[in-house]
């Protein structure tokens, strides 16, 4: 028998036993392999997650990798075995913006897995098999828990545009920030700047990629064609912005705080900035990912710091909010 975590309500979680729910049709079963722990999780056990994009009870778990134990009627039989990683978001299928494959910004309203849905922090995930993407057979699973956060930065890749032989820039050293240098290492850039708040990303950044680091408050250029924000404040996003040469192109993927001080629009006018935002991952740009990853040209298993059984859930939610930089990507094996 597995067992599920279960987060009753903001502060209150429990373990139970966790029956499979067979699939229906278009759906299929998956045993998980492994969750990762991100901020939002956090959010949700703390209770500060923006009203309705939470419902409780709860199973979390937006963040997975697994293998397909069983499909339901109208689902190709071959996915049986598969190893496999999910898109999140359960969108319509029918607007305008699902249609353009524009799918995070689908005008049905938010569900989304782990967050309105049962989540992967189970022994099984059931949802509809569209949202599947296969991996290789020889595929790392445990590696494969951190494609959500990759596919949401190769959004961003996808964006920015990055052309061999650009200078090109990233602006935080989080998981999101050392898979964008993945990404852009990928395009043979002429150079690949890292700004941090801290050294202790450095030597990472490096073996990924990097050919520069340096410290927010150290002297930056001023003349890189693409720059990749994803620290989450607006200070960053400033950094960011002044790291670009005049109409420079410039993506944020990270969640500032409201009401903070951030990007100049006089500047962004001025300078012709080109200004792209990523919220979640559509589905080219999962697939892009799991390409570059069946490729070999991401490595995500460096990033992760901790593995814990599912009992271990208070434990990994502690350290995703530590601030302790020898935390890196927390994952729980079910």
């Amino acid at each position: 028998m597995s067992t599920a975590v279960v987060v009753e309500a903001p502060g209150r979680h429990r373990l139970v036993a966790h029956t499979p729910r067979e699939p229906g049709p278009g759906e299929a079963l998956v045993a998980v392999h492994a969750v990762g722990i991100c901020g939002s999780d956090r959010e949700v056990y703390q209770g500060n997650r923006p009203e309705g994009y939470v419902r409780y009870p709860l199973t979390p778990g937006h963040e997975w990798s697994g293998t397909v134990s069983e499909v339901g009627a109208g689902v190709p039989a071959g996915l049986v075995g598969r190893k496999v990683v999910g898109e999140g978001f359960r969108n319509c299928q029918v607007c305008d913006r699902c249609h353009a494959g524009e799918t995070t910004l689908c005008t049905d309203g938010y569900e989304e897995t782990g967050f309105t849905q049962p989540g992967a922090m189970a022994g099984t995930l059931t949802l509809p098999a569209r949202l599947l993407h296969v991996l290789p057979d020889d595929a790392d699973l445990t590696a494969a828990a951190l494609l959500e956060p990759a596919a949401c930065v190769a959004a961003a890749a996808l964006k920015a545009r990055a052309l061999p032989g650009e200078r090109v820039a990233v602006v935080g050293t989080g998981t999101l920030g050392m898979f964008a240098v993945q990404f852009l290492k990928a395009v043979s850039p002429a150079e690949l700047l890292v700004v941090g708040t801290g050294n202790d990303r450095e030597a990472l950044a490096r073996r990924f990629g990097a050919t520069g680091f340096r410290l927010k408050d150290q002297e930056l250029p001023d003349d890189m064609d693409v720059v990749i924000e994803t620290a989450g404040s607006a200070s960053a996003a400033r950094t960011a912005a002044a790291l670009l040469r005049r109409g420079g192109r410039l993506v944020l993927t990270g969640i500032p705080a409201p009401g903070a001080d951030g990007l100049d629009p006089t500047d962004l006018v001025v300078r012709q900035l080109e200004v792209h935002t990523v919220f979640g991952a559509p589905p080219d740009a999962w697939a892009h990912t799991v390409r570059v990853f069946g490729a070999g040209l991401l490595d995500p298993l460096p990033l992760v710091t901790h593995e814990l059984p599912l009992t271990g859930f208070p434990q990994a939610i502690e350290l995703v909010g530590a601030g302790d930089p020898k935390v890196g990507k927390v994952l729980l094996r079910p």
